[in-house]
């Protein structure tokens, strides 16, 4: 959600090599990003006079977005819109978790989502920041059917994943410790990157800024950075394998 997708759809354009489907007006000039015809993300603008800052936003799939809605009340979420159809394109909600993050809820229809993960340019990880980590993994557990992997449980690190192994899909991370006092918890979308410095330096010259430099982790090497109206996502370079 951008105040400015023309602006958007240039940067991100430039940035992964996307490119831009034209505006639905049924849907509020709602578009597509893809990748070699192949749909990696949507944009819509604000509403006018909307004090909602610019943001990525992330959407789980379900197959009955009724059955997850009320699954979501009776787990400790709340549900802030209803199951919405939308066209022919599927069924849309959206919740808040117990930590206070926003999560979207999808039911395809003729729209199954994006098409492509982990590749350079497209989606490859999904991390929620959460005060409420132990309430959170419970909720993602009995609202959506997840099958949680505590990966790390110490006084440093406390992450559980969706999935195991080389199944993994997104993560948990307890964030209490460094979260502002009354902050909500919050999702981040990783985007995959062969050269997170490289990709850094082109943000910045396409108009975005820097939010945190490249570091090496077992992971990969991560970044943060925001584009020119402050939408925040991360990067994601994969490790080496030698």
């Amino acid at each position: 959600m951008t105040s400015d997708t023309a602006r958007a759809a240039t940067f991100y354009s430039q940035l992964f090599g996307w490119q831009t489907a034209a505006p639905n007006e049924d849907f509020g000039g709602y578009f597509n990003f893809t990748l070699d015809g192949v749909p990696v993300a949507g944009c819509i603008g604000s509403r006018p006079g909307s004090s909602s800052p610019d943001v990525w936003s992330i959407y789980l799939a379900t197959d009955d977005a009724d059955k997850t809605v009320a699954a979501i009340d009776a787990s400790g979420g709340q549900a802030r819109v209803g199951a919405t159809p939308v066209g022919e394109l599927g069924m849309m909600a959206y919740a808040l978790d117990p930590g206070g993050a926003g999560i979207g809820i999808w039911q395809p229809g003729t729209h199954l989502g994006f098409g492509i993960l982990g590749e350079p340019g497209t989606p490859a990880w999904f991390e929620l920041h959460t005060p409420n980590y132990e309430e959170s993994v419970a909720f993602y557990r009995n609202a959506f059917g997840w099958d949680t992997h505590e990966a790390s449980d110490t006084p440093e690190l406390r992450y559980t994943t969706l999935g195991e192994g080389e199944g993994q899909l997104a993560g948990i991370m307890d964030a209490s410790g460094f979260l502002d006092e009354g902050a909500r918890g919050q999702w981040s979308i990783y985007f995959a990157s062969v050269d997170a410095d490289a990709t850094l330096a082109a943000v910045v010259e396409l108009g975005g800024s820097v939010v945190s430099t490249a570091e090496d982790t077992p992971y990969g090497r991560l970044a943060t950075a925001a584009d020119p109206a402050g939408a925040v996502f991360k990067l994601l370079q994969a490790p080496s394998v030698t």
